[in-house]
Protein backbone atom coordinates (compact mmCIF):
# COMPACT_ATOMS: atom_id res chain seq x y z
CA UNK A 1 0.00 0.00 0.00
CA UNK A 2 2.82 2.36 1.00
CA UNK A 3 4.61 1.68 -2.30
CA UNK A 4 1.43 2.45 -4.23
CA UNK A 5 1.06 5.77 -2.43
CA UNK A 6 4.73 6.58 -3.09
CA UNK A 7 4.33 5.74 -6.78
CA UNK A 8 1.20 7.88 -7.00
CA UNK A 9 3.02 10.77 -5.29
CA UNK A 10 6.00 10.51 -7.65
CA UNK A 11 3.69 10.37 -10.68
CA UNK A 12 1.85 13.48 -9.47
CA UNK A 13 5.12 15.39 -8.97
CA UNK A 14 6.31 14.34 -12.42
CA UNK A 15 3.08 15.46 -14.07
CA UNK A 16 3.21 18.77 -12.18
CA UNK A 17 6.80 19.34 -13.32
CA UNK A 18 5.88 18.54 -16.92
CA UNK A 19 2.93 20.90 -16.79
CA UNK A 20 5.14 23.68 -15.41
CA UNK A 21 7.74 23.11 -18.14
CA UNK A 22 5.02 22.97 -20.76
CA UNK A 23 3.49 26.15 -19.40
CA UNK A 24 6.84 27.92 -19.48
CA UNK A 25 7.36 26.88 -23.10
CA UNK A 26 3.86 27.98 -24.01
CA UNK A 27 4.18 31.34 -22.25
CA UNK A 28 7.68 32.06 -23.49
CA UNK A 29 7.80 34.81 -26.06
CA UNK A 30 9.03 33.81 -29.53
CA UNK A 31 12.53 34.44 -30.80
CA UNK A 32 13.15 36.46 -33.95
CA UNK A 33 15.90 35.90 -36.53
CA UNK A 34 15.81 38.55 -39.25
CA UNK A 35 18.17 38.19 -42.21
CA UNK A 36 18.54 41.07 -44.67
CA UNK A 37 20.84 40.92 -47.69
CA UNK A 38 22.26 44.13 -49.15
CA UNK A 39 21.32 45.04 -52.76
CA UNK A 40 19.81 41.61 -53.52
CA UNK A 41 17.51 41.43 -56.53
CA UNK A 42 14.28 39.49 -56.18
CA UNK A 43 15.11 37.65 -59.40
CA UNK A 44 18.33 36.27 -57.90
CA UNK A 45 16.60 33.73 -55.64
CA UNK A 46 15.51 30.25 -56.70
CA UNK A 47 12.06 30.29 -55.08
CA UNK A 48 11.37 33.60 -56.86
CA UNK A 49 12.07 32.16 -60.29
CA UNK A 50 15.84 31.93 -60.68
CA UNK A 51 16.88 28.50 -61.96
CA UNK A 52 20.61 29.13 -62.43
CA UNK A 53 21.83 30.42 -59.03
CA UNK A 54 21.62 27.74 -56.34
CA UNK A 55 19.82 28.93 -53.19
CA UNK A 56 18.58 25.70 -51.56
CA UNK A 57 18.62 27.07 -48.01
CA UNK A 58 16.63 30.18 -48.85
CA UNK A 59 14.26 27.98 -50.86
CA UNK A 60 13.93 25.71 -47.84
CA UNK A 61 12.76 28.63 -45.70
CA UNK A 62 10.07 29.32 -48.30
CA UNK A 63 8.97 25.68 -48.53
CA UNK A 64 8.74 25.44 -44.74
CA UNK A 65 7.08 28.84 -44.39
CA UNK A 66 5.31 31.60 -46.28
CA UNK A 67 6.53 33.42 -49.37
CA UNK A 68 5.33 36.96 -50.03
CA UNK A 69 5.42 37.89 -53.70
CA UNK A 70 4.62 41.61 -53.36
CA UNK A 71 6.88 42.57 -50.46
CA UNK A 72 7.92 46.21 -50.82
CA UNK A 73 10.85 48.23 -49.47
CA UNK A 74 10.00 51.73 -48.27
CA UNK A 75 12.80 53.21 -50.39
CA UNK A 76 15.04 52.06 -53.26
CA UNK A 77 18.26 52.87 -51.33
CA UNK A 78 19.78 51.40 -48.19
CA UNK A 79 19.89 54.25 -45.63
CA UNK A 80 16.22 55.34 -45.96
CA UNK A 81 15.00 51.76 -46.47
CA UNK A 82 16.73 50.51 -43.31
CA UNK A 83 15.53 53.49 -41.29
CA UNK A 84 11.95 52.72 -42.33
CA UNK A 85 12.43 49.01 -41.63
CA UNK A 86 13.58 49.63 -38.04
CA UNK A 87 10.99 52.31 -37.23
CA UNK A 88 7.93 51.05 -39.08
CA UNK A 89 7.62 54.51 -40.63
CA UNK A 90 8.68 56.18 -43.84
CA UNK A 91 12.20 57.57 -43.54
CA UNK A 92 10.87 61.08 -44.15
CA UNK A 93 9.29 60.99 -40.67
CA UNK A 94 12.69 60.69 -39.01
CA UNK A 95 14.60 62.98 -41.38
CA UNK A 96 16.39 60.07 -43.06
CA UNK A 97 15.45 60.84 -46.67
CA UNK A 98 17.65 62.83 -49.02
CA UNK A 99 16.75 66.48 -49.61
CA UNK A 100 18.80 66.90 -52.75
CA UNK A 101 22.28 66.13 -51.42
CA UNK A 102 23.68 62.64 -51.08
CA UNK A 103 21.03 59.89 -51.21
CA UNK A 104 22.73 57.85 -48.44
CA UNK A 105 25.23 58.50 -45.66
CA UNK A 106 28.70 58.80 -47.24
CA UNK A 107 31.07 59.20 -44.28
CA UNK A 108 31.14 57.34 -41.00
CA UNK A 109 32.31 60.59 -39.38
CA UNK A 110 29.34 62.65 -40.57
CA UNK A 111 26.91 63.94 -37.95
CA UNK A 112 23.75 62.64 -39.65
CA UNK A 113 22.00 59.46 -38.62
CA UNK A 114 18.89 57.91 -37.13
CA UNK A 115 17.82 60.46 -34.46
CA UNK A 116 18.41 59.36 -30.86
CA UNK A 117 14.78 59.99 -29.94
CA UNK A 118 13.46 57.74 -32.73
CA UNK A 119 11.73 54.52 -31.67
CA UNK A 120 12.82 51.23 -33.24
CA UNK A 121 11.47 47.71 -32.85
CA UNK A 122 14.64 46.52 -31.03
CA UNK A 123 14.02 49.29 -28.47
CA UNK A 124 10.47 48.06 -27.96
CA UNK A 125 11.59 44.44 -27.70
CA UNK A 126 14.31 45.36 -25.20
CA UNK A 127 11.63 46.87 -23.00
CA UNK A 128 9.72 43.58 -23.25
CA UNK A 129 12.66 41.62 -21.87
CA UNK A 130 14.34 40.61 -25.13
CA UNK A 131 18.08 40.29 -25.65
CA UNK A 132 18.72 42.03 -28.96
CA UNK A 133 21.66 41.79 -31.32
CA UNK A 134 22.74 43.26 -34.63
CA UNK A 135 25.47 41.55 -36.64
CA UNK A 136 26.66 43.11 -39.91
CA UNK A 137 25.81 46.38 -41.60
CA UNK A 138 24.31 49.42 -39.85
CA UNK A 139 24.73 52.53 -42.11
CA UNK A 140 22.51 54.78 -39.97
CA UNK A 141 25.18 56.97 -38.37
CA UNK A 142 27.36 56.83 -35.26
CA UNK A 143 27.95 60.15 -33.47
CA UNK A 144 26.39 63.62 -33.34
CA UNK A 145 28.67 66.19 -31.75
CA UNK A 146 31.88 64.49 -30.65
CA UNK A 147 33.69 61.20 -31.06
CA UNK A 148 32.27 58.81 -28.53
CA UNK A 149 28.79 60.25 -27.97
CA UNK A 150 27.47 57.37 -30.17
CA UNK A 151 24.06 59.04 -30.41
CA UNK A 152 23.17 57.18 -33.64
CA UNK A 153 24.93 53.93 -32.71
CA UNK A 154 23.02 50.58 -32.71
CA UNK A 155 23.46 50.34 -28.93
CA UNK A 156 21.44 53.56 -28.60
CA UNK A 157 18.67 52.21 -30.82
CA UNK A 158 17.80 49.06 -28.91
CA UNK A 159 20.52 46.59 -29.81
CA UNK A 160 22.10 45.14 -26.67
CA UNK A 161 24.94 43.76 -28.76
CA UNK A 162 26.51 44.97 -31.99
CA UNK A 163 29.27 43.45 -34.07
CA UNK A 164 29.95 44.57 -37.60
CA UNK A 165 30.33 47.55 -39.89
CA UNK A 166 28.81 50.76 -38.51
CA UNK A 167 29.02 52.00 -42.10
CA UNK A 168 28.57 49.90 -45.23
CA UNK A 169 30.72 48.05 -47.72
CA UNK A 170 31.97 50.39 -50.46
CA UNK A 171 34.53 49.80 -53.21
CA UNK A 172 36.97 51.88 -51.18
CA UNK A 173 37.14 49.00 -48.69
CA UNK A 174 38.90 46.76 -51.22
CA UNK A 175 42.53 47.65 -52.02
CA UNK A 176 43.01 48.62 -55.63
CA UNK A 177 39.41 49.57 -56.29
CA UNK A 178 38.40 53.03 -57.49
CA UNK A 179 36.53 55.28 -55.11
CA UNK A 180 32.79 55.79 -55.53
CA UNK A 181 32.21 58.56 -52.97
CA UNK A 182 31.76 62.08 -54.36
CA UNK A 183 33.93 61.32 -57.39
CA UNK A 184 33.25 64.66 -59.10
CA UNK A 185 34.17 66.60 -55.97
CA UNK A 186 37.36 64.59 -55.62
CA UNK A 187 38.35 65.29 -59.24
CA UNK A 188 37.64 69.02 -58.83
CA UNK A 189 39.70 69.26 -55.64
CA UNK A 190 42.53 67.25 -57.18
CA UNK A 191 42.58 69.48 -60.28
CA UNK A 192 42.55 72.60 -58.10
CA UNK A 193 45.44 71.22 -56.04
CA UNK A 194 47.41 70.50 -59.22
CA UNK A 195 46.80 73.99 -60.62
CA UNK A 196 47.79 75.63 -57.34
CA UNK A 197 50.92 73.51 -57.16
CA UNK A 198 51.91 74.36 -60.72
CA UNK A 199 51.20 78.03 -60.10
CA UNK A 200 53.26 78.06 -56.92
CA UNK A 201 56.24 76.36 -58.56
CA UNK A 202 56.03 78.74 -61.54
CA UNK A 203 56.01 81.83 -59.32
CA UNK A 204 58.97 80.54 -57.30
CA UNK A 205 60.96 79.90 -60.48
CA UNK A 206 60.14 83.33 -61.92
CA UNK A 207 61.18 84.98 -58.67
CA UNK A 208 64.46 83.06 -58.52
CA UNK A 209 65.26 83.96 -62.13
CA UNK A 210 64.48 87.60 -61.48
CA UNK A 211 61.84 87.68 -64.20
CA UNK A 212 59.00 88.58 -61.84
CA UNK A 213 59.04 90.30 -58.48
CA UNK A 214 56.88 88.25 -56.13
CA UNK A 215 56.79 88.97 -52.41
CA UNK A 216 57.79 86.21 -50.04
CA UNK A 217 54.58 86.84 -48.07
CA UNK A 218 52.45 86.09 -51.15
CA UNK A 219 54.39 82.91 -51.87
CA UNK A 220 54.01 81.80 -48.25
CA UNK A 221 50.27 82.48 -48.32
CA UNK A 222 49.90 80.59 -51.59
CA UNK A 223 51.91 77.68 -50.19
CA UNK A 224 49.73 77.49 -47.06
CA UNK A 225 46.56 77.69 -49.16
CA UNK A 226 47.82 74.89 -51.45
CA UNK A 227 48.60 72.69 -48.45
CA UNK A 228 45.12 73.31 -47.00
CA UNK A 229 43.37 72.46 -50.29
CA UNK A 230 45.52 69.34 -50.63
CA UNK A 231 44.57 68.30 -47.08
CA UNK A 232 40.87 68.90 -47.77
CA UNK A 233 41.11 66.56 -50.74
CA UNK A 234 43.63 63.98 -49.57
CA UNK A 235 42.75 63.35 -45.91
CA UNK A 236 38.99 62.67 -46.18
CA UNK A 237 39.03 60.89 -49.55
CA UNK A 238 42.36 59.12 -50.00
CA UNK A 239 42.23 57.68 -46.49
CA UNK A 240 38.64 56.45 -46.81
CA UNK A 241 39.54 52.77 -46.17
CA UNK A 242 40.77 53.84 -42.74
CA UNK A 243 37.86 56.17 -41.97
CA UNK A 244 34.88 54.19 -43.31
CA UNK A 245 35.94 50.54 -43.45
CA UNK A 246 36.04 49.52 -39.81
CA UNK A 247 34.60 46.87 -37.50
CA UNK A 248 33.13 47.65 -34.11
CA UNK A 249 32.09 45.43 -31.24
CA UNK A 250 29.50 47.47 -29.42
CA UNK A 251 31.13 50.93 -29.16
CA UNK A 252 34.74 49.82 -29.49
CA UNK A 253 36.62 49.90 -32.78
CA UNK A 254 38.33 46.51 -33.02
CA UNK A 255 39.62 46.60 -36.61
CA UNK A 256 40.64 49.59 -38.74
CA UNK A 257 40.78 49.19 -41.66
CA UNK A 258 38.94 45.89 -41.90
CA UNK A 259 40.29 42.71 -43.48
CA UNK A 260 37.76 42.00 -46.19
CA UNK A 261 38.66 38.35 -46.89
CA UNK A 262 37.75 37.06 -43.41
CA UNK A 263 34.71 39.28 -42.78
CA UNK A 264 31.91 36.89 -43.92
CA UNK A 265 33.05 34.04 -41.68
CA UNK A 266 33.45 36.37 -38.72
CA UNK A 267 29.93 37.74 -39.18
CA UNK A 268 28.55 34.22 -39.42
CA UNK A 269 30.40 33.10 -36.29
CA UNK A 270 29.10 36.09 -34.36
CA UNK A 271 25.53 35.34 -35.43
CA UNK A 272 25.76 31.67 -34.46
CA UNK A 273 27.36 32.49 -31.12
CA UNK A 274 24.67 35.07 -30.36
CA UNK A 275 21.96 32.45 -30.90
CA UNK A 276 23.80 29.92 -28.72
CA UNK A 277 24.38 32.42 -25.91
CA UNK A 278 20.72 33.38 -25.78
CA UNK A 279 18.99 30.07 -26.50
CA UNK A 280 17.38 30.02 -23.05
CA UNK A 281 15.81 33.49 -23.23
CA UNK A 282 13.76 35.46 -25.79
CA UNK A 283 16.07 37.07 -28.33
CA UNK A 284 16.11 39.13 -31.49
CA UNK A 285 18.95 38.65 -33.96
CA UNK A 286 19.16 40.99 -36.93
CA UNK A 287 21.75 39.46 -39.27
CA UNK A 288 22.39 42.33 -41.67
CA UNK A 289 24.56 40.89 -44.45
CA UNK A 290 27.26 42.99 -46.08
CA UNK A 291 26.84 40.78 -49.19
CA UNK A 292 25.99 41.32 -52.08
CA UNK A 293 26.86 45.01 -52.18
CA UNK A 294 29.97 45.85 -54.18
CA UNK A 295 32.82 45.05 -53.75
CA UNK A 296 32.12 41.36 -53.98
CA UNK A 297 33.96 38.79 -51.89
CA UNK A 298 36.24 36.15 -53.35
CA UNK A 299 35.99 33.11 -51.10
CA UNK A 300 37.98 30.11 -52.42
CA UNK A 301 35.24 27.78 -51.18
CA UNK A 302 32.71 29.41 -53.53
CA UNK A 303 34.78 31.13 -56.23
CA UNK A 304 33.93 29.90 -59.71
CA UNK A 305 31.20 27.55 -58.48
CA UNK A 306 28.16 29.43 -59.78
CA UNK A 307 26.98 30.04 -63.32
CA UNK A 308 26.80 33.80 -62.74
CA UNK A 309 30.38 34.74 -62.05
CA UNK A 310 31.49 36.41 -58.86
CA UNK A 311 28.03 37.78 -58.08
CA UNK A 312 26.52 34.30 -58.23
CA UNK A 313 29.38 32.95 -56.09
CA UNK A 314 28.60 35.58 -53.46
CA UNK A 315 24.91 34.80 -53.40
CA UNK A 316 25.58 31.08 -53.05
CA UNK A 317 27.85 31.92 -50.11
CA UNK A 318 25.01 33.93 -48.57
CA UNK A 319 22.69 30.97 -49.04
CA UNK A 320 25.18 28.69 -47.27
CA UNK A 321 25.42 31.15 -44.38
CA UNK A 322 21.64 31.23 -44.08
CA UNK A 323 21.66 27.44 -43.98
CA UNK A 324 24.14 27.58 -41.08
CA UNK A 325 21.91 29.96 -39.14
CA UNK A 326 18.83 27.82 -39.79
CA UNK A 327 20.64 24.67 -38.71
CA UNK A 328 21.75 26.38 -35.49
CA UNK A 329 18.17 27.37 -34.66
CA UNK A 330 16.98 23.82 -35.34
CA UNK A 331 19.81 22.08 -33.48
CA UNK A 332 19.05 24.05 -30.31
CA UNK A 333 15.41 22.97 -30.38
CA UNK A 334 14.20 26.51 -31.10
CA UNK A 335 12.45 25.77 -34.40
CA UNK A 336 8.85 25.97 -33.24
CA UNK A 337 9.43 29.08 -31.16
CA UNK A 338 11.45 31.14 -33.65
CA UNK A 339 10.14 33.37 -36.41
CA UNK A 340 12.74 33.59 -39.19
CA UNK A 341 12.50 36.28 -41.85
CA UNK A 342 14.53 36.65 -45.05
CA UNK A 343 14.55 39.75 -47.23
CA UNK A 344 16.64 42.44 -49.00
CA UNK A 345 16.81 46.16 -48.28
CA UNK A 346 15.87 47.05 -51.89
CA UNK A 347 16.29 45.83 -55.46
CA UNK A 348 19.45 44.91 -57.31
CA UNK A 349 21.89 47.44 -58.77
CA UNK A 350 21.44 46.99 -62.53
CA UNK A 351 24.15 49.36 -63.69
CA UNK A 352 26.94 47.67 -61.73
CA UNK A 353 29.29 46.10 -64.27
CA UNK A 354 32.96 45.22 -63.78
CA UNK A 355 35.40 45.01 -66.68
CA UNK A 356 36.79 41.68 -65.42
CA UNK A 357 33.86 40.16 -63.51
CA UNK A 358 31.02 41.24 -65.79
CA UNK A 359 27.66 41.95 -64.14
CA UNK A 360 28.29 42.48 -60.43
CA UNK A 361 24.86 43.81 -59.48
CA UNK A 362 21.60 41.96 -58.87
CA UNK A 363 18.83 40.89 -61.20
CA UNK A 364 15.25 41.93 -60.54
CA UNK A 365 13.52 39.36 -62.71
CA UNK A 366 10.61 40.59 -64.78
CA UNK A 367 10.34 43.82 -62.81
CA UNK A 368 11.34 47.13 -64.36
CA UNK A 369 14.17 49.19 -62.91
CA UNK A 370 16.39 48.62 -59.91
CA UNK A 371 18.25 50.22 -57.04
CA UNK A 372 17.68 53.98 -56.60
CA UNK A 373 15.03 54.13 -59.34
CA UNK A 374 12.16 55.68 -57.42
CA UNK A 375 8.92 53.76 -57.69
CA UNK A 376 9.80 51.32 -60.47
CA UNK A 377 9.03 47.86 -59.17
CA UNK A 378 12.51 46.42 -59.64
CA UNK A 379 13.98 48.83 -57.12
CA UNK A 380 11.49 48.20 -54.32
CA UNK A 381 10.02 44.69 -54.70
CA UNK A 382 12.11 42.39 -52.51
CA UNK A 383 12.00 38.78 -51.30
CA UNK A 384 9.83 38.27 -48.24
CA UNK A 385 9.94 34.87 -46.52
CA UNK A 386 8.60 33.98 -43.05
CA UNK A 387 9.28 30.61 -41.45
CA UNK A 388 7.73 29.52 -38.17
CA UNK A 389 6.88 25.79 -38.08
CA UNK A 390 3.83 25.03 -35.99
CA UNK A 391 2.55 28.59 -36.29
CA UNK A 392 2.69 29.43 -40.01
CA UNK A 393 1.56 27.12 -42.80
CA UNK A 394 4.33 25.53 -44.86
CA UNK A 395 4.57 26.28 -48.57
CA UNK A 396 1.98 29.05 -48.56
CA UNK A 397 2.24 31.91 -51.07
CA UNK A 398 0.66 35.33 -50.49
CA UNK A 399 0.34 37.77 -53.37
CA UNK A 400 -0.99 40.72 -51.37
CA UNK A 401 0.96 44.01 -51.01
CA UNK A 402 3.13 44.03 -47.86
CA UNK A 403 5.97 46.22 -46.65
CA UNK A 404 9.29 45.99 -44.86
CA UNK A 405 7.74 48.53 -42.48
CA UNK A 406 5.30 45.81 -41.39
CA UNK A 407 8.02 44.11 -39.35
CA UNK A 408 7.84 46.73 -36.60
CA UNK A 409 4.13 46.27 -35.72
CA UNK A 410 4.35 42.51 -36.30
CA UNK A 411 7.21 41.99 -33.85
CA UNK A 412 5.60 44.38 -31.40
CA UNK A 413 2.41 42.32 -31.50
CA UNK A 414 4.21 39.00 -31.07
CA UNK A 415 6.20 40.40 -28.13
CA UNK A 416 2.87 41.36 -26.51
CA UNK A 417 3.78 45.03 -26.49
CA UNK A 418 0.48 46.90 -26.11
CA UNK A 419 1.84 50.29 -25.10
CA UNK A 420 0.86 53.37 -27.14
CA UNK A 421 2.98 54.21 -30.15
CA UNK A 422 3.46 56.88 -32.78
CA UNK A 423 1.81 57.04 -36.18
CA UNK A 424 3.04 53.95 -38.06
CA UNK A 425 3.06 53.24 -41.78
CA UNK A 426 3.34 49.47 -41.34
CA UNK A 427 0.69 46.93 -40.33
CA UNK A 428 0.77 43.78 -38.24
CA UNK A 429 1.25 40.91 -40.70
CA UNK A 430 0.15 38.04 -38.45
CA UNK A 431 -3.57 38.09 -39.40
CA UNK A 432 -2.55 37.85 -43.06
CA UNK A 433 0.18 35.26 -42.49
CA UNK A 434 -2.06 33.07 -40.32
CA UNK A 435 -4.98 33.25 -42.75
CA UNK A 436 -7.31 35.20 -40.48
CA UNK A 437 -7.71 37.76 -43.26
CA UNK A 438 -7.16 37.35 -46.99
CA UNK A 439 -6.42 40.94 -48.00
CA UNK A 440 -3.55 43.17 -47.00
CA UNK A 441 -4.32 46.18 -44.84
CA UNK A 442 -2.28 48.27 -47.29
CA UNK A 443 -4.93 49.73 -49.54
CA UNK A 444 -2.51 52.49 -50.52
CA UNK A 445 1.29 52.42 -50.47
CA UNK A 446 3.52 55.44 -51.07
CA UNK A 447 6.84 55.04 -52.82
CA UNK A 448 9.41 57.68 -51.95
CA UNK A 449 12.56 58.62 -53.79
CA UNK A 450 14.29 61.10 -51.55
CA UNK A 451 11.67 63.40 -50.03
CA UNK A 452 9.42 63.13 -53.08
CA UNK A 453 6.57 60.67 -53.55
CA UNK A 454 7.49 59.21 -56.90
CA UNK A 455 4.66 56.67 -57.11
CA UNK A 456 1.57 55.35 -55.31
CA UNK A 457 -0.05 51.94 -55.51
CA UNK A 458 -3.74 51.34 -54.88
CA UNK A 459 -5.26 47.93 -54.18
CA UNK A 460 -9.01 48.65 -54.46
CA UNK A 461 -11.31 46.68 -52.15
CA UNK A 462 -13.01 43.80 -53.94
CA UNK A 463 -10.52 43.83 -56.83
CA UNK A 464 -7.45 41.81 -57.73
CA UNK A 465 -5.96 44.82 -59.51
CA UNK A 466 -3.09 46.77 -57.98
CA UNK A 467 -2.81 50.11 -59.72
CA UNK A 468 0.48 51.98 -59.72
CA UNK A 469 0.56 55.71 -60.44
CA UNK A 470 3.98 57.20 -61.27
CA UNK A 471 4.47 60.94 -60.76
CA UNK A 472 8.26 60.99 -61.12
CA UNK A 473 10.55 58.53 -62.89
CA UNK A 474 14.31 58.66 -63.48
CA UNK A 475 15.63 59.65 -66.87
CA UNK A 476 17.41 56.58 -68.21
CA UNK A 477 20.66 56.89 -70.12
CA UNK A 478 21.70 56.17 -72.75
CA UNK A 479 18.32 56.51 -74.48
CA UNK A 480 16.51 53.18 -74.69
CA UNK A 481 18.29 51.68 -71.67
CA UNK A 482 16.50 50.52 -68.52
CA UNK A 483 18.86 52.21 -66.12
CA UNK A 484 21.20 55.16 -65.67
CA UNK A 485 24.30 53.56 -67.14
CA UNK A 486 26.03 56.83 -67.99
CA UNK A 487 25.97 57.92 -64.33
CA UNK A 488 26.26 54.43 -62.86
CA UNK A 489 23.15 54.90 -60.72
CA UNK A 490 19.87 56.84 -60.89
CA UNK A 491 19.63 59.71 -58.42
CA UNK A 492 16.43 60.85 -56.74
CA UNK A 493 15.72 64.54 -57.24
CA UNK A 494 12.93 66.92 -58.15
CA UNK A 495 14.67 67.30 -61.54
CA UNK A 496 13.40 63.90 -62.62
CA UNK A 497 10.79 63.95 -65.38
CA UNK A 498 7.40 64.75 -63.84
CA UNK A 499 4.52 63.10 -65.65
CA UNK A 500 1.34 65.05 -66.34
CA UNK A 501 -0.86 63.11 -66.49
CA UNK A 502 0.88 60.49 -64.35
CA UNK A 503 1.87 57.11 -65.76
CA UNK A 504 -0.62 54.41 -64.76
CA UNK A 505 -0.15 50.62 -64.67
CA UNK A 506 -2.05 47.66 -63.29
CA UNK A 507 0.81 45.62 -61.84
CA UNK A 508 -1.44 42.66 -61.09
CA UNK A 509 -1.97 42.12 -64.82
CA UNK A 510 1.21 43.88 -65.96
CA UNK A 511 3.90 43.31 -63.29
CA UNK A 512 6.70 44.41 -65.63
CA UNK A 513 5.06 47.85 -66.02
CA UNK A 514 5.34 47.71 -69.78
CA UNK A 515 1.77 48.62 -70.84
CA UNK A 516 0.63 52.01 -69.48
CA UNK A 517 -3.12 52.36 -69.08
CA UNK A 518 -5.00 55.09 -70.94
CA UNK A 519 -8.49 56.56 -70.61
CA UNK A 520 -9.65 54.48 -73.56
CA UNK A 521 -8.20 51.22 -72.14
CA UNK A 522 -9.06 51.58 -68.44
CA UNK A 523 -12.67 52.46 -67.51
CA UNK A 524 -11.60 53.57 -64.01
CA UNK A 525 -8.76 55.78 -65.26
CA UNK A 526 -10.08 59.08 -63.91
CA UNK A 527 -11.24 57.51 -60.65
CA UNK A 528 -7.82 55.93 -60.04
CA UNK A 529 -5.99 59.25 -60.46
CA UNK A 530 -8.49 61.02 -58.21
CA UNK A 531 -8.39 58.39 -55.48
CA UNK A 532 -4.59 58.20 -55.43
CA UNK A 533 -4.27 62.00 -55.41
CA UNK A 534 -6.64 62.14 -52.44
CA UNK A 535 -4.65 59.38 -50.70
CA UNK A 536 -1.42 61.34 -51.17
CA UNK A 537 -3.03 64.41 -49.60
CA UNK A 538 -4.33 62.39 -46.66
CA UNK A 539 -0.91 60.81 -46.19
CA UNK A 540 0.81 64.20 -46.24
CA UNK A 541 -1.62 65.42 -43.58
CA UNK A 542 -0.14 62.80 -41.25
CA UNK A 543 3.23 64.54 -41.61
CA UNK A 544 2.08 67.69 -39.79
CA UNK A 545 4.57 67.16 -36.98
CA UNK A 546 7.25 65.84 -39.26
CA UNK A 547 9.37 66.84 -42.21
CA UNK A 548 7.69 68.50 -45.19
CA UNK A 549 9.59 70.01 -48.10
CA UNK A 550 8.99 72.45 -50.91
CA UNK A 551 8.25 70.89 -54.28
CA UNK A 552 11.85 71.47 -55.38
CA UNK A 553 13.21 69.86 -52.20
CA UNK A 554 15.13 73.02 -51.37
CA UNK A 555 13.88 73.95 -47.93
CA UNK A 556 11.85 72.50 -45.07
CA UNK A 557 8.33 73.67 -44.35
CA UNK A 558 6.62 72.95 -41.04
CA UNK A 559 3.04 71.74 -41.31
CA UNK A 560 0.22 73.01 -39.09
CA UNK A 561 2.58 75.35 -37.24
CA UNK A 562 4.69 72.46 -35.94
CA UNK A 563 8.48 72.49 -36.08
CA UNK A 564 9.91 70.50 -38.95
CA UNK A 565 11.94 67.37 -38.19
CA UNK A 566 15.60 68.11 -38.79
CA UNK A 567 16.90 66.44 -41.92
CA UNK A 568 19.81 64.08 -41.29
CA UNK A 569 20.73 63.86 -44.96
CA UNK A 570 21.90 67.37 -45.82
CA UNK A 571 25.42 67.82 -47.16
CA UNK A 572 26.31 69.68 -43.97
CA UNK A 573 25.53 66.58 -41.90
CA UNK A 574 26.96 64.04 -44.33
CA UNK A 575 30.45 65.53 -44.81
CA UNK A 576 33.46 64.13 -42.92
CA UNK A 577 34.30 65.68 -39.54
CA UNK A 578 37.61 64.62 -37.99
CA UNK A 579 36.30 65.12 -34.44
CA UNK A 580 33.58 62.53 -35.08
CA UNK A 581 35.84 59.87 -36.59
CA UNK A 582 35.77 56.53 -34.71
CA UNK A 583 39.35 55.48 -34.12
CA UNK A 584 41.32 52.73 -32.46
CA UNK A 585 44.50 54.39 -31.32
CA UNK A 586 45.23 58.11 -31.20
CA UNK A 587 43.58 60.09 -33.99
CA UNK A 588 44.70 60.47 -36.76
CA UNK A 589 46.98 57.45 -36.31
CA UNK A 590 44.13 54.94 -36.34
CA UNK A 591 44.84 51.30 -36.92
CA UNK A 592 44.28 47.89 -35.35
CA UNK A 593 43.44 44.28 -36.20
CA UNK A 594 40.88 42.12 -34.43
CA UNK A 595 42.45 39.57 -32.14
CA UNK A 596 41.62 36.01 -33.10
Amino acid sequence: MRSLLLAHFCFSVLMLALSVISGEQTDRKPNFVLMMVDDLGIGDVGCYGNNTIRTPNIDRLASEGIKLTQHIAAAPLCTPSRAAFLTGRHALRSGMDSVGGAPVLLFLAGSGGLPPNETTFPKRLQQQGYTTGLVGKWHLGVSCEHRGDHCHHPNQHGFSYFYGMPFTLFDDCQPGRDTVIMEEVQVSLQNLTTLLGIGLITLVCLRMLGILSVSLLLLTALFVFTVLITAVWFIPFKLLPIWNCIIMRNQEVIEQPLTLETLPQRLLDESLNFIKRNADRPFLLFFSFVHVHSPLFINPAFAGKSRHGCYGDNLEEVDWMIGQVTDMVDSLGLTNNTLMHFTSDHGGHLELVDAEMGQTGGWNGIFKGGKAMGGWEGGIRVPGIFRWPGRLAAGKVIDEPTSLMDLYPTLKYLAKDTRPDRNLDGHNLMPLLEGQIERSEHEFMFHYCGVNISAVRWHPPGSDSVYKVHYLTPKFSPPGAIGCYDAGICFCSSKQPRHNPPLLYDIFHDPSESRPLMPDTEPRYAEILQRTARAVKNHQNTLTNEQLWDDDGSQPVAGAGAPAVESQMTMNKILWRPWLQPCCGTFPFCGCKEEK
